[in-house]
């Protein structure tokens, strides 16, 4: 997992969709682009189940957290192995969705790698330092739904660092990964920690 405090890797991807004013930013959208406030960075992809069973928490997400923090969306699988993954099912799931976030298409896997990226769905929350570097405050699970396990789909591991983070109250340290469909890297370029156990 990425280490407490790590600032946001720098990233400028091929921008999938997104409401104003992310849509006016030339189909590319940078870490330089996005405004000084908390950010919630989430790996996502269109067909995996564990993303599917959490796709109503995320838009409740957006509607709760969206005037006060940055939301976006990335997706990293292999377009190789998994093209349902690419720009129209991307597109599809978001419209479908009625997300109003930028959403990305990290085609080489950098950001994901950079994140130290493990499954779809995981969560990144950061904020920003006296010096405006965003900083990661938390990195994991959304709660402890799972397809099947019929635990509340209630955000509440997330929900409780996003509002730690938006009231300036450090998060707890006490932080667990989340849990879902491995990340499909591209054949022969798959990180040091695939198939670790976090």
């Amino acid at each position: 997992m990425l280490p407490l405090q790590h600032p946001l890797p720098q990233f400028s991807l091929p921008l999938v969709s997104g409401d104003a004013p992310w849509s006016s930013l030339d189909d590319v959208m940078s870490s330089g682009d996005l405004p000084g406030r908390p950010l919630l960075v989430m790996l996502l992809c269109a067909h995996c189940p564990f993303v599917k069973h959490v796709e109503p928490e995320i838009s409740r997400l957006e509607a709760d957290f969206g005037d006060q923090m940055t939301l976006l969306a990335i997706s990293s699988n292999s377009l190789i192995t998994h093209p349902q993954d690419g720009r129209d099912g991307l597109r599809q799931q978001a419209d479908q969705q009625g997300w109003r976030f930028p959403y990305l298409l990290d085609e080489q896997q950098t950001l994901a790698k950079a994140l130290r990226g493990a499954c779809t769905p995981e969560f990144y929350a950061f904020a920003p330092d006296v010096d405006g570097t965003q900083t990661l405050r938390y990195r994991g699970q959304l709660d402890t739904s799972r397809p099947g396990n019929h635990q509340p789909l209630d955000g509440a591991d997330l929900r409780a660092a996003l509002k730690n983070i938006l009231a300036g109250i450090p998060v707890s340290e006490t932080q667990l990964p989340s849990v879902g469909c491995n990340i499909k890297w591209n054949p022969g370029q798959e990180p040091p920690w695939f198939g670790q156990s976090t």
